[in-house]
């Protein structure tokens, strides 16, 4: 196989050190810069590998991973992990750091600011795992393509930060291996390094806020990150001015779809799923921001950009689990379903949720078009038969699915283990393996009986899969855990999946032999987008067989990806009925509850049904959720921090500007908003405001939710800002020109405050709704454009203006912490009350790993300037840490001295 790089081009470094590292039998070709590349969108510097079968492989990750593989490597979990971070947040910022160092010649630190937190990240993590190298004890592809991107950036390790010891080990070492010496001396050469400057001086230097935009980082805020706000061009303050003059006039008129919403020629039109929630349970906080609070802000925002947007969901309502919860409170499935059918609805109507329709699975269009999908799979060849053991019940009469079956775990020996997992060491069970298992309705011994089922032959689909993926994946938004998900799926081979069950209560199958049987819920539940749909109108096909002119948005949680990503194209795809197939997939991380998890049983956490009794608005759980959303890792809910942000960021910051604008116009100017003279600070705002409007679309149009809100944040704390600098209150006092000044001041502001009403309907509909009422604007301005233009107009009107927020009291929120704490605190007893053997050496390796972990989270907050309540919350956690570790090592745990105080 031949190996083209060209000399100077960073991608060309991790590819040479892969080779080398993997001992791959290349035949290497140097190109010179100006030859045109293989592939034809690919930069002159970009490498390519063209196998002996005559495939060329382009992208420098895919040849590094060629290489590892052809030596029998097989990539693991945590080593994709490692190449998905490095392609998607790292290699944009050490281009741009790169960038800042061969073109603006920028050195040191200053060169590689753009790299700080994901430095941090690769310091952490190989602190926290304790391993020499990224994915284990050996060095691995992730190794060699992480340090390749590093080191054109890091050649001068002076440019590291010194408290990264471990990432500078880890680096020092990879540089000194023989691979990665030879390639640095082979690509970085420089005179080649000259070609490849004068290359990059002719592109536009890498556009670092479009990265942001996409990241899993929060963007942080002028008061975490002082002097970060871009430099204002006369053009953009020209042009904020400008757009500001136009005036309402200039803003499109809000659309007003038909009802049934039904795709329009011409128009975007948007199809939005949330993941469909058992009936068989009440939603907790996790899975409501996972997935119909997630899918209704996007919506909402869709409503305001004019797109034509239909968004439907519902309560998955068949299989095992609705059996299982009927006769646990007896009642029969249908009316299980009924009543928690309508507790779901209740929730969601509650929490303000905008679905088009919220329907249900149990109807007969459910019927009708899973079994023709069935049908339409059957005759194409897609479906197999073969045999199964199943355990089943003689007394019964019935076969057992996995959660009417208990018994001794076969991995260790827990003795109430279910059907298909032991809640006690976690392990995926098959029936069929546990000891002793009892049938959970009549407590008799079931016997292992074979049967027969139904299979989806996905890989024969597999051919028509991987395509569609790729071309989703190109044009469509997918967010990193889903890509990573479908990969592992893909990648371990796809194998038959059964979509048979011996239940009652379900799809019947209709096909002779199987009549006995109803389809198994992950084959039948996708389909009820498709039925609720159908329910909502009779025109459905419109949306879910249109793919030419509709786009598809699901909204999840990481654990349903396979389902949405493989499993249900497939079914689709093999039905080929051309039907909708999505665009783009939206997947949450988990939610966590304080330190521990959601638990109705044990009274732990809060539930749908318990949000309104708490006396906090929804509006206030809706902003929370939101702020905390688990976008790019696991988040976990906080009664301390929820009090922090809502009395600092809603009431102090959002609240405060907004009231204060209003207030100063009924106050000082009768309720009619003054004449407006603005100066160059007054269009220097503009343009800043504009800039975060802008910032706020990129971000809500990548489905970056919790980042947008950022933006909404930051306006406000520049109109607190201009307000506080400006003093209106004493310029009205004064002589014309000060009451001039004054007016203006007031105008802007509560200008702003009007365009803050409309960026926040998405994320707090209640509060907006009350923003629009208070200020009397008018409804053709509630619609988003990308300019900030004055809405409210010299001599319009307000109404009465009142505080938004309530402030949260330490008292209130303790009161609600121990009511949701269940029996949380009891599990978990100080380390003082912990029997702790000394010497142990798997407590003592894992509480060393949990201290370096928590210590550097606390070093981390420390570091991005966290409020000193966080702060003081996970120190404390770190002390008592460090306790518990200081007990299993058998020394006594002295108790830290606070500072400023001596011990007496």
């Amino acid at each position: 196989m031949w190996l083209r790089v060209a000399a100077g081009g960073p991608a060309a470094l991790k590819v040479l050190a892969a080779a080398g590292a993997a001992a791959a039998p290349v035949r290497l070709v140097w190109a010179g810069p100006l030859e045109r590349p293989l592939a034809p969108l690919s930069t002159p510097w970009a490498p390519a590998l063209e196998l002996d079968s005559g495939t060329i492989l382009f992208s420098p990750n895919a040849i590094c991973q060629f290489f590892f593989l052809a030596r029998g490597e097989e990539p693991t979990d945590l080593t994709n992990q490692w190449l998905e971070w490095e392609a998607t947040e790292l290699q944009p910022a050490a281009s741009a750091a790169l960038y800042a160092q061969l073109v603006h010649g920028k050195k040191g630190l200053e060169a590689v600011e753009a790299l700080g937190k994901l430095l941090a990240h690769i310091e952490q993590n190989l602190s926290r795992r304790g391993t020499a190298y990224l994915a284990g004890d050996t060095k691995s592809v992730a190794d060699v393509v992480v340090w390749g991107t590093l080191f054109p950036v890091l050649q001068d390790e002076t440019s590291l930060p010194s408290e990264l010891q471990v990432l500078r080990t880890w680096f020092q070492s990879m540089t000194l291996s023989e691979a990665c010496r030879k390639a640095a001396d082979s690509v970085l050469m420089p005179k080649a390094l000259l070609e490849f400057k004068s290359y990059l001086q002719k592109q536009p230097p890498p556009c670092l806020a479009m990265e942001r935009a996409t990241s899993n980082e929060p963007e942080p805020s002028p008061q975490e990150e002082e002097g970060s706000e871009p430099a204002l061009t006369e053009e953009e303050i020209t042009a904020a001015a400008d757009a500001w003059g136009r005036g309402a006039a200039a803003l499109p008129k809000p659309w007003q779809p038909q009802k049934p919403v039904l795709p329009v020629e011409g128009m975007r039109n948007i199809l939005i799923t949330s993941a469909l929630p058992y009936v068989n349970n009440v939603p907790h906080l996790g899975n409501i921001i996972g997935c119909v609070l997630s899918a209704d802000t996007f919506a909402r925002y869709c409503r305001l950009r004019n797109w034509n947007t239909l968004y439907v969901c519902g309560t998955d309502e068949y299989g095992t689990a609705t059996e299982t919860k009927a006769v646990e409170e007896g009642l029969t499935p249908q009316e299980i379903c009924n009543k928690y059918n309508a507790i779901h609805a209740d929730i969601y109507r509650w929490f303000n949720i905008s679905f088009d329709f919220f329907g249900r699975t149990t109807t007969p269009y459910q019927t009708m078009i899973a079994q023709d999908i069935f049908q339409r799979l059957l005759a194409r060849g897609f479906l197999l038969q073969d045999t199964m053991e199943q355990l089943r019940c003689e007394e019964c009469q019935r076969f057992l699915a996995d959660r009417f079956v208990e018994g001794t775990c076969p991995f260790c020996s827990y003795k109430e283990a279910r059907g298909d997992q032991c809640d006690k060491c976690g392990k995926l069970i098959n029936a069929v393996e546990l000891k002793n298992p009892q049938c959970k309705l009549c407590r008799g011994v079931p016997v292992v009986k074979p049967t027969q089922h139904l299979f989806l032959d996905l890989p024969k689909l597999q051919e028509q899969l991987e395509p569609w993926l790729e071309q989703s994946w190109a044009t469509g938004d997918w967010t990193a855990n889903a890509r990573y998900i479908t990969r592992s799926w893909i990648r371990d081979g796809l194998k038959p999946r059964c979509i048979t069950r011996d239940l009652k209560w379900g799809t019947p199958v209709p096909l002779d032999g199987f009549r006995d049987k109803v389809f198994y819920v992950w084959f039948d539940a996708p389909i009820g987008y498709l039925s609720i749909t159908a329910n909502y109108t009779d025109q459905w096909e419109r949306w879910w067989k249109n793919p030419q002119q509709v786009e598809l948005y699901n909204f999840m949680a990481k654990d349903n990806v396979p389902f949405h990503s493989v499993i249900f194209p497939c079914s689709l795809l093999g039905a080929d009925d051309n039907y909708t197939l999505v665009n783009h997939l939206i997947a949450t991380e988990y939610l966590n509850y304080e330190d521990g998890k959601f638990s109705k049983s044990r009274g732990v956490g809060v539930f749908g049904d318990m949000a309104k009794d708490t006396g906090i608005p929804a509006d206030i759980w809706r902003f929370y959720l939101l702020y905390l959303r688990p976008e790019g890792q696991d988040s976990a809910f906080s009664w301390s921090d929820l009090m922090l942000k809502n009395n600092s960021e809603l009431l102090n910051n959002l609240g405060n500007f907004i009231n204060r604008a209003g207030m100063f116009v009924c106050k000082f100017f009768g309720g009619t908003v003054p004449n407006m003279v603005l100066t160059p600070d007054d269009k220097r705002l503009l343009a800043r405001v504009t800039l975060e409007l802008r910032q706020y679309h990129q971000l809500l149009e990548k489905v970056r939710i919790r980042d947008a809100l950022r933006c909404i944040l930051n306006i406000s704390r520049h109109g607190n800002q201009y307000i506080q600098v400006n003093e209106p209150w004493k310029r009205i006092k004064g002589d014309e020109k000060d009451r001039q000044r004054a007016g203006t001041v007031t105008g802007v502001a509560v200008n702003i405050a009007s365009m803050l009403a409309v960026m926040l309907q998405p994320y707090m509909p209640a509060v907006s709704l009350a923003i629009q009422r208070q200020l009397c604007i008018p409804p053709d301005c509630f619609v988003l454009s990308h300019d900030f233009t004055c809405t409210l107009p010299p001599g319009h009107c307000v109404g009465t203006v009142s505080p938004l927020f309530q402030k949260l009291e330490n008292d209130q929120v303790e009161a609600l912490r121990k009511r949701f704490g269940g029996g949380q605190a009891k599990d978990t007893p100080p380390a003082s009350e912990t029997l702790v053997a000394p010497g142990d050496p798997q407590l003592i390796q894992e509480l060393t790993e949990e201290v370096a972990k928590q210590g550097n989270h606390v070093r981390q907050l420390k570091a991005n300037k966290a409020e000193k309540a966080q702060v003081d919350t996970e120190v404390a956690k770190l002390l008592e840490l460090k306790k518990q570790l200081a007990l299993a090592e058998g020394k006594s745990p002295e108790v830290p001295v606070p500072k400023g105080k001596r011990k007496k």
